[in-house]
């Protein structure tokens, strides 16, 4: 290994754009939500999508929480 030569993270080698991913899990959440409004009749199902929504919120905040201190997947 030459001086010159930077020395590089694991995690600098990954490919992805998690800004974009991000992004989408937020489209994701709020298509289940507007999919609450619709002609069904049972109130289960909300339950599930409201659900889901949440579940994929509370997941993009728990990223958000490890990236600001340090933990980057």
């Amino acid at each position: 290994m030459a001086e010159e030569e930077p020395v590089i993270a694991p995690d600098q080698l990954r490919e992805g754009h998690p800004r974009l991913w991000r992004g989408l899990a937020v489209v994701s959440a709020i298509s289940l939500l507007l999919m609450v409004v619709g002609n069904h009749q049972g109130h289960v199902e909300d339950l599930f999508l409201i659900g889901g929504a949440l579940t994929i919120l509370a997941l993009i905040v728990w990223d958000g929480v490890q990236r600001r201190y340090g933990v980057k997947r």
